[in-house]
């Protein structure tokens, strides 16, 4: 197994000539409701303030934070921050800031009641005083966690301007009948067939959704780009789903090139990713229903302590190749934490390496050759390593390796619900898939199942910060095919841990040894 695993429409009918103007008047005006509209130039600054603390001039903003007046840059606590991109405000550290939409705050009758006290409508200048000063229309103090803002006319104009829009505006690639959905699968080189693999898995979910009405009445829109042979061809691809096709999230993209690029563009946008995590390290943005390599080792390594005795400094974390390193550090520190003395890092160029069991990071090429340069020493350690880097190379090892070779797999087909097994077949021969590619076809159902639903919890009014803060509390999401998923405000992988699977050889035979538990958290 491998680890890669609707258009708009207006409202009214026309029925002859005599509608057509009204039509366009309605059509307009419905518009400038229910989608995000070009903003003005004094609207354009407003929202950089808003979302990054910056000014329209050169000077730096400031902002004065608890009782004591401590000035810090607005930049470090944009109004974006506790109010988040779409003003409704997000619960953090016990404070629940409140929600932005003008027509609440200033449109409304009568007296307002928030915290047991009551003010009247906001108007621009009391809206200023409450930024600037932290009291409310009513001259009540606002929460203490709400700085206050040294904003110079132009500054206050331009954010007030933007407030007055925040509702209007909506997230690129959410319209009123379609969502639009973002990959980039490569077309040509090594990764071609994967690419195609995952967009006819996509392709036929996405199918299937919209047969039965889409989400919240939206079809859901994918949007294909082949992101090239290197980091700047994939990179610019990126840059044109999000800027140019406006796409509202990205799924399942194979871009292993882009790696730490694509932490920081998503960041840059605050776009979120359903699919698998560079091996640079996890992002905010990325959710990765699957496992990641060092969350996989580490229940190997439970494995070697619990049913096979090794000693806490019986293990070495062996890599090949350069790019393998920063993953293997990770590893090893980990290992460290977990109550393990691995030793230093040793790298895998041709020669044998010592311990008792060696914990594996690199490609199926070079485990072979460990494996060879090992017997050809007369060693015979336990090999441990994930499925998704090695498993092309266990069929060509020797029978002496037989049940000293053991794998990390996310999922196992004893995983496999009766339900379960009906969408994976139904989908294979829908799609002509085959199905020694079920990893790499589990993994993008299983992206897409949580991708789903999370945009059915967050409703029609979308936005990619609910988006986040849905998969966040996505908890024993039921697939058929894996373990249980989930994510947490500091998780990111749906999954914790894996299947410990032990290799007979010849033939290869693969018997789970270890059901999946969920690695415990580091220290």
């Amino acid at each position: 197994m491998q680890r890669l695993l609707g258009l708009l429409r207006s409202p009214f009918a026309t029925q002859g000539r005599s509608y057509k103007s009204l039509v366009c008047v309605l059509g307009l005006t419905l518009c400038g409701s229910t989608f995000a509209l070009d903003l003005t130039e004094h609207e354009q600054a407003g929202k950089r303030l808003y979302r990054e603390g910056q000014s329209s001039s050169d000077a730096q903003l400031l902002a004065r934070v608890g009782s004591s007046d401590m000035s810090v840059p607005a930049s470090v606590l944009p109004c974006a921050s506790c109010h988040g991109t779409d003003g409704r405000g997000r619960a953090e550290g016990g404070v629940r800031p409140p929600s932005l939409d003008w027509q609440r705050l200033a449109l409304g009758q009568g007296e307002r009641q928030a915290n047991g006290r009551s003010y009247p409508p906001y108007t621009d200048a009391s809206l200023a005083r409450a930024i600037q000063q932290g009291v409310d229309p009513a001259g009540n103090r606002l929460d203490a966690a709400m700085p206050r803002f040294d904003l110079t006319l132009a500054d206050q104009r331009n954010l007030t301007a933007y407030l007055k829009r925040l509702a209007d505006e909506r997230d690129p690639g959410v319209k009123e009948g379609v969502l639009r959905l973002g990959t980039l699968l490569p077309g040509s080189g090594p990764l071609a067939e994967a690419g195609h693999v995952v967009r006819a898995v996509l392709e036929d979910g996405l199918a299937q959704l919209n047969q039965q009405g889409g989400v919240h009445g939206r079809r859901l829109e994918l949007v294909v780009l082949d992101p090239g042979s290197d980091a700047d061809s994939a990179e610019q691809a990126l840059r044109q789903l999000l800027d140019k096709e406006q796409v509202f999230s990205l799924i399942t993209p194979l871009a292993p090139m882009l790696d730490q690029r694509l932490t920081t563009v998503l960041a840059q946008q605050n776009v979120p990713l359903i699919g698998s995590t560079p091996r640079s390290g996890g992002s905010a943005q990325i959710f990765d229903p699957l496992p990641g390599l060092p969350a996989q080792l580490l229940s190997l390594a439970g494995h070697a302590r619990d049913a096979l005795g090794l000693a806490p400094d019986g293990l070495r974390v062996v890599y090949a190749g350069d790019e393998q390193a920063p993953l293997a550090e990770q590893v090893r520190e980990q290992l460290v934490q977990q109550g393990w003395a691995p030793g230093a890092l040793q790298p895998f160029d041709g020669q044998a390496v010592d311990g008792q069991g060696i914990v594996f990071v690199g490609r199926a090429q070079a485990f072979a050759e460990l494996a060879a340069a090992l017997q050809a020493a007369g060693r015979q350690p336990y090999l441990f390593a994930a499925s998704s880097q090695v498993v092309g190379a266990v069929a060509n090892l020797p029978a002496q390796w037989s049940q000293r070779v053991y794998l990390a797999y996310p999922f196992v087909p004893e995983d496999w619900t009766e339900q379960g097994l009906a969408t994976l077949a139904g989908l294979q021969q829908r799609q002509g898939l085959d199905p020694r590619q079920a990893s790499l076809q589990v993994n993008t159902l299983c992206a897409l199942r949580l991708l789903t639903e999370a945009l059915k919890q967050i409703g029609r009014d979308a936005s990619r910060e609910q988006l986040i803060t849905a998969l966040e509390g996505l908890h024993d999401v039921a697939t058929g095919l894996t373990p249980a998923l989930g994510f947490g405000p500091g998780r990111r992988q749906g999954m914790a841990g894996a299947h410990v699977v032990a290799v007979a050889l010849p033939g290869p035979r693969f018997t789970s040894v270890t059901p999946y538990r969920p690695v415990p958290d580091t220290p």
